[in-house]
């Protein structure tokens, strides 16, 4: 009886598969990281200035801290 081991990749095959994968992967954490700073630029933009204030920030710094500097 013969066995046919599938959980390697054929040779030749990973480095395109493993290429594609983190291409794959990088776009979904960029993707990913502009929402939350959508997400983050319009939760602080709602907010009044008394509001932002009392959590130190003014308007001007909505764009650095939803840019995550």
């Amino acid at each position: 009886m013969a066995a046919f081991d599938t959980t390697r990749p054929a040779y030749g095959a990973a480095p395109v598969a493993g290429q594609f994968k983190g291409f794959v992967a990088n776009l979904v954490a960029q993707v990913v990281a502009w929402n939350d700073a959508r997400v983050t630029r319009n939760a602080l933009s709602s907010l009044t200035d008394r509001e932002l204030d009392d959590i130190g920030l003014v308007r001007g710094d909505i764009e650095d801290v939803a840019n995550g500097h």
